[in-house]
């Protein structure tokens, strides 16, 4: 019973993002525009390494990401919501 109760407290949370599959997702839909080190890439692609687009809440960045904005196409019909999520939490922390 104590080592099915130590496996569960080692499980993460079902809420937890996945930074390593966002750090892939990121690199195969994002880093063409937003840079590698989300240091941008084209005009009107915001720096993510700066911080201030991440300013907003999660809700509000995944809201952007679903539908698109400016020159950014919209990916709610590309990633589901967790794995929008795992990249926002992943560009959180490109901040320098």
């Amino acid at each position: 019973m104590l080592a099915a109760a130590g496996a569960f407290a080692l499980a993460p949370a079902a809420g937890a993002a996945d930074l390593a599959r966002g750090g892939q997702i990121y690199a195969l839909h994002c880093a063409t525009c937003h840079g590698p080190a989300g240091q941008g890439g084209i005009p009107g692609a915001p720096k993510f390494n700066r911080g201030e687009r991440l300013m907003q809440s999660d809700f509000t960045l995944l809201a952007t990401v679903r539908r698109g904005r400016n020159v950014m196409p919209a990916f709610g019909g590309v990633l589901r919501d967790r794995e929008i999520l795992d990249v926002i939490a992943y560009v959180r922390t490109l901040q320098r």
